[in-house]
């Protein structure tokens, strides 16, 4: 398999266990690495903050060794970044999957195809036959990795945990950049730890967006006041869900389905349900009893900007205040919103 096993991703909709089950060890490339601003050379200034700190990472080389990069279509900075990868990193192995944006069977269908392409291509790369059984095994590895998140989600909200909201970013950090089986033991060893006390006396707030890996801007939140009682984030709760794979089926067709049929992000679309996004904003906002929902994307974002108008009007609707921030993957970009959100806890007291 030559001198790394490692395979970089990007996407929270990257297929892990496919990955794990191929012999290699997924782990996400995060924008969390202070490198120059070099990705402008190729990518234009009013583009995904997330994507050019990536870049910049590659064209500084900070980053661990790979024998691989998967990177998943879900939108075209996204794509421009697999383009600019190629050319700043020429003798890295990628690999470009196409991602439905709907959850329609003949979506998962398609993404099925595109899963097992993903297959023979690790096999390619790493000599390692994916039998039925493997891909079943880092599945259920998987799948316990995701339940452990959940009983520690469930413990920071009951206030089992000091710190909680970011002990568990800085958990899923970790877990997004090591081996499952280290993250699934580092876990438990977290769960045995937590203890029975009272949640702090901050304001309950709901949040979601896509990219916030960095720890300290929950500790920001806590000091503005807040209290994070959930997340829906690309960095957090929607890169590890459990799997449901029925053992007589097409395994591929599972992965394929659980992967596409998880919590959606902005960019995932159905026809059916336009407004499925802020619908379930709203109602887990509410499940969760929070005074006030905080949205953060990065800048450019357009899944989010096209998503955000409807979103505003639904936690209107739910009488539900809404503070939106965007930030450029930075913590300076969060900090320089302090005020702000400040302000919007004071309003909630």
């Amino acid at each position: 398999m030559g001198k790394s096993n490692v395979i970089g991703f990007a996407c929270a909709y990257t297929p892990l266990a496919l990955i794990h089950a191929s012999g290699f060890m997924p782990c996400r490339i995060l924008p969390v690495e202070d490198c120059p601003d070099q990705a402008a050379q190729l990518l234009h200034d009013n583009l995904c903050p997330h994507v050019k700190r990536l870049l910049d990472r590659a064209m500084s080389g900070n980053l661990p060794e790979l024998a691989g990069m998967i990177f998943m279509n879900s939108c075209d900075a996204m794509r421009r970044l697999y383009d600019a990868w190629q050319i700043v990193r020429p003798g890295d192995k990628a690999i470009l999957v196409d991602l439905p944006v709907t959850a329609s069977e003949s979506a998962v269908g398609f993404f099925c195809a595109e899963l097992k392409r993903v297959a023979g291509v690790l096999e390619t790369w790493g000599g390692t036959a994916i039998t039925r059984d493997k891909l079943a095994g880092s599945i259920r590895l998987y799948n316990q990795l995701a339940e452990n998140f959940s009983k520690l989600r469930q413990a920071v909200q009951n206030g089992g945990i000091n710190n909680g909201p970011v002990v568990l970013q800085e958990a899923c950090n970790m877990a997004s950049c090591e081996a499952p089986e280290k993250a699934v033991g580092q876990l438990e060893a977290l769960l045995a730890d937590t203890g029975v006390m009272q949640p702090d006396d901050g304001v309950p707030v709901y949040l979601f967006g896509n990219m916030l890996p960095e720890p300290a801007a929950f500790a920001l939140f806590e000091a503005c006041g807040a209290r994070i009682i959930g997340e829906d984030l690309c960095t957090g709760s929607r890169l590890f869900k459990a799997i449901e794979a029925d053992k007589d089926g097409d395994i591929f067709l599972d992965l394929a389905a659980g992967i596409l049929r998880g919590r959606p992000c902005a960019r995932t679309f159905e026809g059916s349900q336009p407004g499925r996004l802020a619908g379930d904003i709203v109602e887990e906002a509410k499940k969760q009893q929070a005074r006030g929902v905080i949205g953060y994307t990065v800048k450019f974002c357009d899944p989010y900007i096209a998503r955000l108008p409807n979103i505003r009007e639904a936690l209107k609707n739910g009488g539900i205040p809404f503070l939106f921030l965007e930030g450029d993957c930075t913590m300076r970009s969060v900090e320089q919103q302090k005020t702000r959100i400040e302000a919007f806890i004071e309003m909630l007291r």
